[in-house]
């Protein structure tokens, strides 16, 4: 194999201009308790376009590959390896242990080959492809552990996703589905709308034209603080910002705002009169874990789920492939095989 590699590269913090794609990195080279992934898929999520501005209190350590989602095959295993060989296909939990992600704190997938912890080895069903498996851990991870792990969301309860065309969205959409709710996915054109209500969303609203809030208010009744009827049971709301208080508004008594990020702001005004009066619950819910994987590729190698990506574009294409993300003009994920 050769001694060098492609990658994309981002050397200092700045627009999407700062990433390069480079012919002549290194391929690392394996070490104690770690192997070297030949990248099959990696994907992008928002996290990258962060990365890449760069956030406050957090180093990064410059020049880094990006891309913290990926999978691929062994081609190499360091001393102490147990229980892999080399050829065998896996899923890279993104957290390297006592480190932190892939592609911020060390190289991640955007390349053709990463070095990896064997700790971060899931073992890739066959009915599973890279591209699949590449689509799940940051975006269908968290939306796993929040809607399952957390035991969030019942058959027939409404379901409000917000930023739901997005990558976190999307897995919201399906697993919501998949659980039985009714689903009202929010996104910001009506193109994207149809194509949210052709993967199974019952309803779809184009939050550029129309107040979410005010919507589910108007469909379902407003919510009684004496009974339990009107308003939705459940808004996911991972935007924060402006869509904070309407998204309070429109819960039904006893329903539940679920929180795994903040897109849009994470100082949103509020309004504490709507969560005692309506007794509601506000549950956050932070990254994922192995189960969250493991669970996500039986649900796909049984056929009850297929992540919805984009396109699949080449190493090359990678910088515009972000840039579609940063813009939310994608439905779903960006996969890059390297």
């Amino acid at each position: 194999m050769s001694k060098t590699m492609k990658a994309l590269v981002l050397d200092e913090h700045g627009d999407l201009d700062q990433l390069r794609v480079v012919t002549d990195k290194p391929i690392p080279a394996v070490g104690s308790g770690h192997v070297v992934i030949r990248v099959g898929a990696s994907s992008f999520n928002y996290h990258d376009v962060f990365t890449v501005k760069g956030m406050p209190g957090i180093k990064v350590p410059l020049p880094v590959v990006i891309g913290l989602d990926l999978a691929g095959t062994i081609s190499e295993l360091g001393e102490g390896v147990e229980g892999w060989k080399v050829g065998d296909r896996v899923l890279i939990n993104p957290l390297k242990p006592d480190v932190g992600l892939m592609g911020e704190m060390v190289d991640g997938g955007m390349a053709e080959y990463a070095l990896v912890d064997a700790r971060q080895l899931i073992r890739l069903p066959y009915a599973v492809s890279f591209e699949q498996a590449a689509a799940l851990p940051v975006a269908y991870g968290t939306a796993h552990r929040m809607l399952i792990t957390h035991n969030t969301v019942k058959a027939g309860d409404r379901v409000l996703i917000l930023g739901a065309s997005g990558g976190v969205g999307t897995a919201c959409v399906i697993l919501a589905k998949l659980l039985g709710a009714e689903v009202i996915a929010c996104a910001g054109s009506d193109e994207k709308g149809e194509r949210l209500k052709a993967l199974g969303a019952d309803h779809v609203i184009n939050y550029r034209d129309t107040d979410f809030s005010k919507w589910a208010i108007g469909q379902y009744g407003k919510p009684q603080r004496r009974n339990y009827e009107g308003g939705v049971d459940v808004v996911i709301n991972f935007t924060g910002g402006d869509t904070w208080l309407p998204s309070l508004k429109c819960i039904k008594r006893g329903g539940t705002l679920l929180v795994c990020g903040a897109t849009a702001g994470h100082d949103p005004k509020e309004d504490l009169r709507y969560v005692w009066s309506f007794e509601l619950n506000i549950k956050g819910s932070n990254s994922f874990y192995e189960d969250n994987l493991v669970g996500l590729l039986d649900l796909i190698a049984e056929g009850r789920i297929d992540p919805i990506i984009d396109r699949v574009l080449p190493l090359e294409q990678a910088a515009e492939g972000l840039a579609l993300i940063r813009d939310r003009e994608v439905l779903g994920k960006v996969v890059v095989t390297p």
